[in-house]
């Protein structure tokens, strides 16, 4: 996986925040985020919404039965930064519940089905997190 997404970020950074293959024409961000524990730096390319000046990211870790590494970190670790097009962009880091979050799942599951496939692989209720930029 280091290697798949290690490519995605290449090819994110080259173009100012645009990649082919599975993401090509995706809203795509490199999400910064340290490890719980460790305190290692890392960096996931993930897909997100654009919440008219914030970012919705999705802990969806495509239907697997446990959340991804990056949404334990950012629980660990509420202020990040983002790459999104060619800016780097300090944020908040909080989770959406409630009308908040069922509004914003259902619109990422309109825009993009894989969403609603991941989530009908789960039993899980995929996390929804909202990126605030730090002003």
């Amino acid at each position: 996986m280091a290697s798949y997404n290690d490519r995605i970020i290449e090819e994110f950074r080259a173009n100012h925040g645009r990649v082919g293959g599975d993401f090509e024409g995706a809203p795509l961000l490199l999400l910064h985020h340290r490890g719980a524990k460790s305190g290692t730096a890392y960096v996931s390319p993930v897909m997100y919404q654009d919440l008219a000046g914030a970012y919705a990211v999705f802990a969806s870790a495509a239907g697997q039965p446990n959340n991804p590494a990056w949404y334990h970190n950012l629980s660990a670790h509420k202020e990040t930064t983002v790459e999104v097009g060619g800016d780097t962009v300090g944020v908040r880091v909080r989770e959406a519940s409630g009308v908040e979050r069922d509004r914003i799942w259902a619109a990422q599951k309109a825009a993009y089905p894989g969403f609603a496939d991941y989530e009908r692989k789960t039993d899980r209720t995929i996390p929804v997190l909202v990126l605030e930029p730090v002003r």
